[in-house]
């Protein structure tokens, strides 16, 4: 089939309309939760991605129309787990029903096999369309996340005042310090230690390796998620007794939307485990986007379905259920 691989630097621009207005079209009709996406934060996740590692991008042109039908992205990881292809096929809700993702997604699978890579993997919200697809192109469910959203119009701060005092109590020993913007160089070994503790989150049964932080990723990621427009908040728990830093909590608000923010990760090194670190870092967040983005509406989270303790927390906090997700794969 042709394809028209876009290039991240100059993308021709009647792709990158039609990109997002495919794009856009399918998570009205499929996703409506989902936040609208501009043709700026697409062009920008073409040159970035999510951490400086960016997918390739085709579009399928149908030229009886005249516009864009499909959308294909392949990311192949630099960083880690360099054995898997992701894929995610995209087909404008009018031009369903043709076979045009079967052959896209074809042509995703022929892309990650020429890469060398050996795993497809892919991932798709709990609905019947795309599960019945995946499950045609020979994948294999692997893994199960849930989707929650706080609305922080409706928070009640008198409780969670409460819950804040009596981990802070839990908690003596460290103290909470705001860090926004970039990553400060002498934090970095630190931040870096801090990330990769979010490996103990469960993954089911992906055939997938560790990730790998370094400085140079972290970079890369807050570059990145600048780049497209999210302003990014790190909340740390320093240990007051060595200076060294325990936990962390990662938010972001996106500049065009500035009602909408996501919560990234939030982890605590096992060693500090077991003194409520994880809710004062959640509440000392909420605290903080209170102060500096009262026109907030809502929080976004991902968790693993299997990752009991982080869901508690987040249901406690006022989270509640937005949508399910399932993980897919295939060995080649």
């Amino acid at each position: 089939m042709e394809l028209r691989w876009l290039d991240p630097d100059r993308p021709d621009r009647r792709d990158v309309d039609g990109a997002v207005a495919v794009l856009e079209a399918a998570r009205a009709v499929d996703c409506p939760h989902q936040p609208v996406l501009t043709a700026s934060v697409f062009a920008a996740r073409l040159r970035h991605g999510w951490d400086g590692d960016p997918p390739l991008t085709a579009v399928h042109w149908d030229h009886c129309g005249g516009t864009v039908a499909g959308v294909l992205e392949v990311s192949l990881p630099h960083w880690d787990n360099t054995h898997l292809g992701q894929v995610a096929v995209t087909v404008d809700p009018g031009a369903r029903r043709r076979g045009l993702g079967t052959r896209l997604f074809e042509a995703s699978v022929e892309r990650v096999r020429a890469a060398g890579r050996t795993l497809v993997y892919a991932d798709c919200f709990d609905y019947p369309g795309p599960v019945a697809f995946l499950k045609a192109m020979g994948l294999d469910r692997a893994y199960e996340e849930v989707q929650r959203r706080q609305d922080l119009d409706s928070l009640d701060w008198a409780r969670l005042d409460g819950a804040y005092a009596e981990a802070g109590r839990r908690a003596a020993g460290y103290q909470l310090i705001r860090l926004p913007g970039p990553t400060r160089p002498d934090l970095m070994p630190d931040v870096v230690r801090m990330t990769g503790a979010i490996n103990d989150a469960p993954v089911d049964d992906l055939n997938i390796e560790d990730e790998v932080f370094s400085p140079e990723r972290i970079r890369a990621f807050e570059a990145a998620q600048q780049a497209q427009g999210w302003r990014l908040r790190r909340l740390v728990a320093r240990e007051r007794g060595t200076g060294l830093l325990a936990g962390h909590t990662i938010t972001a608000v996106q500049g065009e939307q500035p009602w909408h923010g996501c919560q990234h990760d939030t982890s605590v090194l096992r060693e500090h485990r077991g003194h409520r670190l994880g809710l004062l870092l959640k509440i000392g967040m909420l605290r903080w986007l209170a102060e500096q983005e009262p026109q907030l509406r809502d929080l976004d989270t991902w968790n693993a379905a299997a990752n009991t303790h982080m869901i508690e927390v987040n249901e406690a906090l006022g989270y509640r259920v937005l949508a399910c997700g399932i993980g897919w794969q295939r060995h080649l």
